[in-house]
């Protein structure tokens, strides 16, 4: 397929999504922004049709696009946001905020994005929980297998394996993770990147109906807009902001992610192991690792009440009584298990 053609297909099924997102979406402000992007999208086809040097074949969507198509009809747009951001449609920034709720409309070029530039807490959060994931892991497998009636010896290689698995698959999964993110976004931003130094009147103007959706009227959405096209840098991190809800400055590091994982995973996969190196007595150590695990799941308990805004001693409890219903019935499980081998 020629460059023609393969952009009159991007820009033609782009139109065709649109015009499903706008039919699932009940908002009227919203609909019509999804309805004038798909009428951009197809004038856009159109172009590219009028340039191309034979006949486009009959438009049929791929079977991504409909597959995506029949979920909205189920779910709706807002939940199925990281679909339509891979299919590059635009616009998705007004889930984010509608320019009420605390969230004012920008007036001028030097406000746009200042409400992206917060200190985010997603780091600090997937720490607690990396943490929280690998205590509850550790001490489950340690009772379990010290439930089944292995000597301290065993119980701390047990240990050590299950932390440095655990520990590396996450380690894995987050990388693979934060990579395909990556490499999803920048391509994304790669395609904004040439659409603006193509045609930045047509960016202007879907950028100017986004803004209307979100309350400005048109003609300040418009000035607006072209304010923004002026300065092509400004331009880009703007575009891919407010057109794919994506931030610029904020892909995320695939070897970070990886090594938080793997360190947070570890710091709590340890704490039940600790009481099983200094001793043989495999009581005195399953009783010690049952206190330090339940002092430190009270406590992670408690800290990830700061995302939840819930109460931080109900958080602590709740959390105890997970991990420690895990661990009993790994324990309960390892006796049954250990009774029949013997």
């Amino acid at each position: 397929m020629s460059e023609s053609l393969h952009n009159w297909y991007h820009e033609r099924e782009s139109a065709w999504l649109y015009g499903k997102v706008a039919a699932t979406e009940p908002d009227p402000r919203k609909r019509q922004l999804f309805l004038s992007l798909a009428a951009a999208a197809q004038r856009q086809a159109d172009k590219w049709e009028q340039g191309a040097a034979s006949p486009p074949p009959p438009f049929r969507p791929q079977l991504r696009a409909r597959i995506i198509a029949g979920l909205l009809k189920r779910v709706g747009p807002r939940p199925l946001r990281p679909a339509l951001a891979a299919m590059k449609l635009r616009g998705l920034s007004i889930y984010d905020s509608t320019g009420v709720s605390g969230h004012p409309m920008p007036t001028s070029v030097s406000e746009v994005g200042l409400r992206h530039k917060g200190v985010s807490g997603g780091n600090l959060r997937a720490a607690v929980f990396g943490v929280n994931d690998g205590l509850v892991s550790n001490v489950s497998l340690i009772m379990g297998i010290a439930g089944a009636g292995a000597d301290s010896d065993i119980i701390l290689m047990s240990g050590v394996a299950g932390l440095l698995a655990g520990a590396l698959s996450m380690a894995a999964g987050e990388y693979v993770s934060v990579r395909s993110q990556r490499e999803m976004y920048e391509y994304q931003i790669g395609l904004e990147r040439d659409e603006l130094a193509e045609y930045p009147e047509e960016e202007a103007e879907e950028l100017a109906l986004i803004y209307e959706a979100r309350g400005m009227p048109l003609d300040r959405a418009r000035a607006l807009g072209h304010e923004m096209i002026a300065n092509p840098d400004h331009a880009l991190e703007t575009l891919a902001r407010e057109e794919l809800g994506l931030n610029p400055a904020d892909l995320g590091s695939p070897w970070g992610a990886a090594s938080s994982s793997f360190f947070a995973f570890a710091l709590g996969a340890l704490v039940p192991l600790l009481p099983f190196i200094p001793t043989d007595d495999v009581t005195r150590g399953v009783t010690l690792s049952a206190i330090f695990s339940g002092a430190a799941l009270l406590g992670v308990g408690m800290a990830l009440s700061l995302f939840t805004g819930r109460s931080a001693l109900r958080g602590g409890l709740r959390m105890l009584a997970i991990g420690a219903g895990a661990a009993a019935t790994t324990f309960l499980i390892g006796r049954w298990v250990g009774a029949i081998i013997a």
